[in-house]
């Protein structure tokens, strides 16, 4: 996977590049002041420009011309247009191409051209998605997508569809159209990310939970985070969460109704969250964040980007066996495809593999703690923010 994934921060909901510069001041505290703090310019998801791509594509099939620029309405309603790098059009189908610019993120696909082609389908048949070239095609389970189905995420194929909704609404089509999505080069660019041992073939994987890719340096990222701490305690707040992105957080207010201001984007970097925390206690911390990442955070790891720790299966099946998982269900746990993988099958069994991972990881983060006077729980969810596995508070 690339950077839009991975990436400390990488699915926020920063609005516009002219954010990115205001100073933390401005900002109440929370998510919003370690954004602007960081002073790096956002860009814009593969997922993102499939969309705009798609909208100009499909409104050139119904009305013989192509907007130029496009403008679509990301999941928090920001309204970016983007302008076209290619276009074709012809009696069955349209194709639109948009150059991604990832802002100041270092990610592989930064310049790629992204491609949507919109073909008109039968009265009833919907949406369906394909992938062109440079799009990878899933092979193993485990991902958030069926085996055989191109690798466009679940968010970019809601914004994809409504924004096809919408032109077909404006322009009198039916909305029953083909979009195959494909990236220039793509095949090539995937060999520099994960999509291969995830069983991603072919390409590259279309992301984006919110359309905005977050840039980050270690360092600015590290520095937000101390930043943030510091807002939540000059506010008042005694109970703060550190939340890996924009679903752990929407989890995390739903469960806990925390301000803005006592909301950390910890990112990849659970390290710098615990160590100033250390320092600098509240009474109460939350981590909250996706299954994968915090079952680092359980083996020890304290830097959760995919660059630099990896989801351990073994010790995902060691922790099985903890418990109740016999010798068989261990082994297929740690020949899981992935740790998602491995927890559908603990769930399947009734082995509350979740449960384990949000209690182990938050007894590492006590010992990272050393006595400090916070306590701690932790919170595991799945992709779509279902919450899998919970610690109590110690």
């Amino acid at each position: 996977m690339n950077s839009e994934e991975q990436g400390a921060g990488a699915d926020a909901g920063l609005g516009t590049g002219a954010d990115a510069g205001a100073d933390v001041g401005e900002a109440k505290g929370g998510r919003g002041a370690q954004l602007k703090h960081t002073g790096l310019r956002p860009g814009w998801t593969t997922g993102a420009c499939a969309t705009a791509a798609t909208t100009a594509a499909y409104t050139a099939l119904l009305t013989g011309e192509f907007p130029d620029p496009v403008a679509i309405t990301l999941p928090r309603g920001q309204t970016p247009s983007f302008a076209l790098a290619a276009e074709e059009l012809t009696d069955t189908y349209a194709m639109a191409g948009i150059v991604k610019d990832a802002g100041d993120d270092p990610d592989v696909t930064h310049g790629a051209l992204v491609r949507a082609t919109v073909r008109r389908l039968p009265v009833g048949a919907g949406v369906v998605f394909r992938a062109g070239p440079g799009v990878g095609t899933i092979t193993l389970p485990g991902l958030p997508l069926a085996v055989g189905e191109p690798a466009v995420n679940p968010v970019p194929r809601r914004m994809m569809s409504e924004h096809v909704a919408e032109v077909a609404a404006r322009h009198g089509g039916t909305g029953d159209v083909e979009i195959t999505v494909s990236v220039d080069h793509g095949e090539e660019i995937a060999r520099s990310t994960w999509n291969p041992r995830l069983g991603i073939l072919g390409g590259l994987s279309i992301l984006g939970t919110t359309g905005i890719v977050v840039p980050y340096s270690c360092s600015a990222w590290i520095d937000s985070i101390r930043r943030g701490v510091d807002v939540a305690r000059a506010a008042g707040r005694t109970h703060v969460a550190g939340c890996t992105g924009s679903t752990s957080e929407r989890t995390v207010v739903a469960e806990y109704r925390l301000p803005e201001d006592a909301l950390l984007d910890m990112g990849d970097f659970a390290g710098a969250v615990l160590k100033y925390i250390r320092r600098h206690p509240v009474e109460r911390l939350t981590v909250c964040g996706g299954f994968a990442k915090l079952s680092k955070l359980a083996a020890g790891h304290l830097d959760l980007h995919s660059g630099r720790s990896q989801v351990d299966k073994g010790f995902l099946a060691e922790l099985a066996r903890r418990g109740g998982a016999d010798e068989s269900l261990a082994a297929e746990v740690a020949g899981a495809n992935t740790g998602l993988a491995a927890l559908q099958l603990c769930m399947a069994a009734g082995v509350p593999l979740g449960d384990l991972v949000a209690t182990t990881a938050r007894d590492e983060a006590l010992a990272v703690l050393r006595g400090a006077p916070v306590a701690v729980d932790v919170i595991c969810i799945d992709r779509a923010g279902t919450v899998v596995g919970r610690s109590t508070v110690a």
